[in-house]
């Protein structure tokens, strides 16, 4: 599974549930046919470790976790804790490194942040993500801005999210990388 960071270096106490994005200057999180390539060219070089030592789940739609699959040849390794994907169609051979749930979208994202045992659960997935916001299920959003512009792809939320309020609380920079913190607003 492959991001260019994971969670947010968040207070302690109970983990939260982050959307994760890493994204073009002009809102897109994949190019063309789901590529992620031009990500992993920042991520082999800038990367916020800090940010990874508060994950401890990551839940993830089905999309993603095929786009992962095909990117095997690349280094899309993830030692964040346990990985699950949310799907209505699990594959017919199982995946050793990965629990497959076909529950409902709330008792997906409870069963996942139980596995993160007290750490934050990454969310990843454009459709994923969006169900998740427009339910009121995530505490933040963290995104890493890099310097390509796309023009095609996959954009940052799927048409009717609706409206979600956010409140930035941070950034940083890691060489041409901007990560941005926003809370989501209840």
């Amino acid at each position: 599974m492959h991001g260019l960071a994971c969670m947010s270096d968040s207070d302690a106490g109970p983990g939260k549930v982050v959307v994760n994005r890493s994204m073009s200057l002009d809102g897109f999180i994949a190019g063309p046919d789901h590529a992620m390539d031009w990500i992993i060219e920042y991520a082999t070089e800038y990367a916020f470790p800090e940010v990874m030592e508060a994950t401890g789940a990551m839940l993830i739609g089905r999309g993603t976790y095929d786009v992962s699959r095909r990117m095997s040849a690349e280094d899309t390794s993830y030692d964040g804790g346990p990985v699950f994907v949310l799907t209505h169609r699990p594959p017919d051979e199982p995946d050793p490194g990965v629990t497959f749930l076909t529950s409902d979208l709330s008792d997906a994202v409870t069963t996942a942040r139980a596995a993160a045992q007290g750490k934050n659960l990454e969310i990843l997935g454009a459709d994923l993500a969006s169900q998740c916001l427009h339910r009121g299920l995530v505490d933040e959003v963290l995104v890493y801005v890099l310097p390509v512009l796309l023009g095609d792809g996959v954009r940052f939320s799927t048409p009717g999210i609706g409206r979600i309020d956010l409140e930035p609380i941070g950034d940083s920079r890691s060489g041409p990388v901007t990560m941005l913190r926003f809370r989501v607003r209840r």
